[in-house]
């Protein structure tokens, strides 16, 4: 489905929820020049599909995140710490995945996760994986490695792909504000990069960073700080925000997660004091847009996916990212469409949007490590 839009009348080619196979081949069209974006950004009207289960447990996070934050800017985190559900590592595997936790520095930790031979499909235990650093969401103040459902959301992704895959437990705001996400996520990659202390079964074949919400868009800023270094950016709805509201932040200041207030008091914990949300950790589109033409290299900038929900309130930011690392530059950039989802979706795994979300994923991962080995031969 293609149709016209924007000055440029440039062509958009729509890309939905797909399947497996097709969904690498269509997210390799999002190339310098094609811009990818839903043909009706409008959700339906009334109340995103959700089963009873998911919606029962989006409004009980929902409640327990605003009760949680204090009109003094702090967090109760003994609250959070009590709903809060994590799951212990599993050295030993489980449902085809082991999982062990290692220290990077005295306040950074990784929780590593492995694919066994049998959850790749009887590979041999000497083939490269390729590996991906994923950041947790959380708007940068809740959530860890060790949550329970980003533990169960790391463990599906190690076996789709399959991959090891690097989840951080990098410091949170407001207790540690703009920039320590960013230099946790640098340090992470980097330990990675080195070999990750013997912790990983071989070399890596390539390493990719991802990330949803908030990690998102520390997963950004990790590629932006290392292109070369990077394979790949998965971009899960990623968190973003700016002074003036976009259509979408008006239009879904309902929608699950989308409250305003809400959203305010989460860049006023991150950010540094007295800026605005125009700073350049929150406004990426408009920060790339500014250095388009800087020192920033942004053709050497990793091939993005950026996946964007049709109920999400950050749609609006999510493609104006895509299209900023365009017209910046940037060789491939793509965006996958899930016109059912919330802020969110990927967590419950029983969600078909979640299933196809986590398969378009690792056809992204499985067709750029290819394109990389293939062009390190040639």
């Amino acid at each position: 489905m293609t149709r016209q839009t924007g000055p440029k009348s440039r062509q958009v080619l729509v890309i939905h929820s797909i399947p497996p196979l097709s969904s690498s081949a269509c997210l390799a069209r999002g190339r310098r020049g094609r811009s990818m974006a839903a043909p009706d950004p409008q959700p339906p009207p009334g109340k995103p599909p959700l089963p009873w289960r998911a919606r029962l447990l989006v409004g009980a996070a929902s409640a327990l995140h605003a009760a949680s934050l204090r009109g003094d800017g702090t967090v109760n985190r003994f609250l959070l710490s009590l709903f809060d559900r994590h799951a212990p590592p599993t050295p030993s595997p489980v449902a085809g995945v082991a999982s062990t936790d290692h220290a990077v520095s005295d306040h950074l930790r990784v929780r590593l996760f492995t694919p066994t031979t049998t959850a790749r499909g009887g590979d041999d235990d000497s083939k490269q994986l390729p590996v991906v650093v994923y950041f947790h969401g959380g708007g940068f103040v809740f959530h860890s490695a060790a949550t329970a459902q980003y533990d169960e959301l790391c463990r599906r992704l190690a076996t789709a792909i399959p991959a090891a895959i690097a989840s951080v437990d990098y410091r949170l705001a407001p207790e540690h504000r703009f920039p320590a996400p960013y230099d946790d996520g640098e340090a992470a990659l980097r330990w990675v990069l080195a070999g990750a202390g013997g912790a990983l079964p071989s070399p890596p074949a390539a390493v990719f960073v991802a990330g949803d919400s908030a990690g998102g868009n520390i997963a950004h800023q990790v590629a932006a700080r290392h292109p070369t270094d990077v394979s790949g950016l998965v971009a899960v709805q990623p968190f973003f925000g700016g002074e003036e509201p976009t259509a979408s932040e008006l239009r879904l200041r309902d929608a699950p997660f989308g409250g305003p207030e809400r959203l305010a008091w989460l860049w006023r914990a991150f950010l540094p004091p007295g800026t605005t949300r125009d700073h350049e950790a929150a406004n990426v589109p408009d920060a790339i847009r500014r250095g388009g033409g800087g020192d920033r290299p942004w053709r050497a900038f990793p091939a993005t996916v950026v996946c964007v929900g049709g109920w999400d309130v950050h749609q609006d930011r999510q493609r104006a990212y895509a299209d900023a690392l365009r017209d910046a530059g940037a060789e491939e950039v793509a965006v996958a469409e899930y016109p059912d989802a919330i802020h969110a979706f990927y967590l419950f795994g029983e969600l078909a949007d979640s299933k196809k979300m986590v398969a378009d994923v690792a056809g992204f991962v499985n067709r750029r490590a290819e394109q990389l080995k293939q062009r390190a031969l040639d």
